[in-house]
């Protein structure tokens, strides 16, 4: 059975930073890529980080990679979010998806984690 587990979330203040963990089991975790999608309430679920299998990061716009990066320790299958800088509107649940090759939309992912809360006090 496939399971992704997000981790790391919690309340932090802004400017704060935080590492978020996502850890697979069930599957090859070495040959999936990762994606990482934030939802707030009342929001749609947006695409924030992608890296592919071998390590190859994405991001939806230059804004974010100022303050997101993602990587991966395949030996302890485990994808990471960090984020710098943390503002107020960061505030979400934060998933992880994997999928075999490297997909922006959140629907062409075929696993996903249950999600890890990130809230951000001004």
């Amino acid at each position: 059975q496939v399971q992704l587990v997000e981790s790391g979330g919690g309340l932090v203040q802004a400017g704060e930073s935080l590492r978020l963990s996502c850890t697979g089991s069930g599957l090859t975790f070495s040959r999936y890529a990762v994606g990482w999608f934030r939802q707030a309430p009342g929001q749609e679920r947006e695409f924030v980080a992608a890296i592919t299998f071998d390590g190859g990061a994405t991001f939806p716009r230059d804004s974010l990679k100022d303050r997101f990066s993602v990587s991966r320790d395949n030996a302890k299958n485990t994808v990471y979010l960090q984020i710098t800088k943390l503002k107020p509107e960061d505030t979400a649940v934060y998933y992880c998806a994997a999928n075999p090759f490297l997909k922006r939309l959140a629907r062409e992912y075929e696993y996903w984690g249950q999600g890890t809360q990130v809230t951000v006090s001004s």
